[in-house]
């Protein structure tokens, strides 16, 4: 079994930035590709970023691309989600999830094994 523990959500001004931190435990972390999603209400969950567990691919949406940078530490079994630039649409659950099947970085929830518990962000206009 694998947990994930989300951290660093809150309330923030549009144009803010908000650094969210993913520890993992219970199994190795570092052959573990992590991805990030959200979930608004009323909406289904969508992909964020995720990241290889060689760290050589990373993997963004459109919607966030060049405003948030997803980063792991193996030896910290933690995954950041730096978030800058933050507008209300960005407004949301944000889960992160590890994947221990594949190599390569899903964009789908399908794809991930496990899941936390997720942290809300809500950015004010």
């Amino acid at each position: 079994q694998v947990q994930l523990v989300e951290s660093g959500g809150g309330l923030v001004q549009a144009g803010g930035s908000l650094r969210l931190s993913c520890a993992a435990s219970g199994r190795t972390f570092i052959s573990a590709a992590m991805g990030w999603f959200r979930q608004a209400p009323g909406k289904e969950r969508e992909f964020v970023a995720g990241i290889s567990w060689t760290t050589t691919i990373t993997v963004y949406a459109d919607a966030v691309k060049g405003r948030f940078t997803i980063s792991r530490d193996n030896a910290k079994n933690t995954v950041y989600l730096q978030m800058n630039s933050l507008e209300p649409a960005d407004t949301a659950v944000y889960y992160c999830a590890a994947d221990y099947r594949s190599r390569f970085v899903s964009r789908y929830p399908s794809g991930y094994d496990y899941w936390g518990q997720g942290t809300q962000v809500t950015v004010s206009s």
